[in-house]
């Protein structure tokens, strides 16, 4: 049984019937979100989702990380395929009270990830330079999507403050980071849902300065010119279902 697995009774609805496909680790990872109007947001989402809100206000997330141990059941982890950094803007939706993730994109350096995403998963991934450097107890990180006349980037420096611990459940911490499935849709336009599964987040409080406008100017967003919300996360181990039509 993989670890994650040993843990479950955190999830808002059972784990899915039938085999994991895929096994992965998410490794310090920065989660900034910015309050944004759903009616910025319902463009970017196809009808048969629900935008989510949390007291009335709908967010926008950015999230870069890297992954480990990256690979398709049963096979090992491969060298030079398995671990790369990776870069996501997301918006949270549900459809049949299943909270959940849509990407407006995903950005990593494996060429080989990213067609496997596209391919599997139906999601937006697309090839780009990341560097992320230790910066004294953070992390400085910076990625350029490739393979474009536009300039789509992140600028970024943050670190934890706080000791880990779990969101409380209801709370906005909550509501942005305990999510256990994403969105998308097929080559035919029709909607599949991933489940995943991972214990709870060990969230710790984290300051800095993200700069993702770049990033997000391609969806036609703007964010309010506030700080962002900001949380760090040391890491996770996950199991991915194969995509499923809703």
């Amino acid at each position: 049984m993989h670890p994650s697995l040993h843990h479950t009774h955190h999830r808002p609805w059972p784990l899915p019937a039938g085999e994991w496909s895929w096994r992965q680790r998410w490794c310090d990872l920065l989660f900034a979100h910015w309050p944004v109007p759903s009616a910025a947001l319902r463009p970017l989402v196809p009808a048969e989702l629900e935008i989510d809100h949390f007291d009335g206000t709908s967010w926008v997330g950015v999230v870069p990380f890297r992954m480990e141990g990256v690979s398709r059941r049963p096979l090992p982890d491969m060298p030079g395929l398995s671990a790369f950094p990776e870069l996501n803007v997301r918006l949270y939706v549900t459809r049949d009270r299943r909270p959940g993730v849509w990407f407006l994109s995903l950005d990593a350096t494996s060429a080989i990830a990213v067609w496997a995403a596209r391919t599997f998963f139906h999601l937006p991934y697309h090839h780009a330079a990341i560097d992320i450097r230790a910066s004294g107890t953070g992390f400085r990180y910076r990625a350029e999507r490739l393979g474009t006349d536009d300039t789509i980037r992140l600028d970024a420096e943050y670190a934890p403050v706080g000791p880990p611990s779990p969101a409380v459940p209801g709370s906005l911490e909550a509501f942005l980071t305990e999510r256990y499935c994403l969105y998308t849709l097929d080559s035919v336009g029709a909607l599949l849902r991933c489940e995943v599964h991972h214990e709870p987040w060990p969230l710790q409080p984290a300051e800095g300065r993200v700069e993702a406008d770049g990033l997000l100017a391609p969806h036609g967003l703007r964010v309010p010119d506030l700080p962002p919300l900001l949380h760090f996360a040391r890491g996770v181990d996950v199991v991915v279902w194969s995509p499923r039509r809703v």
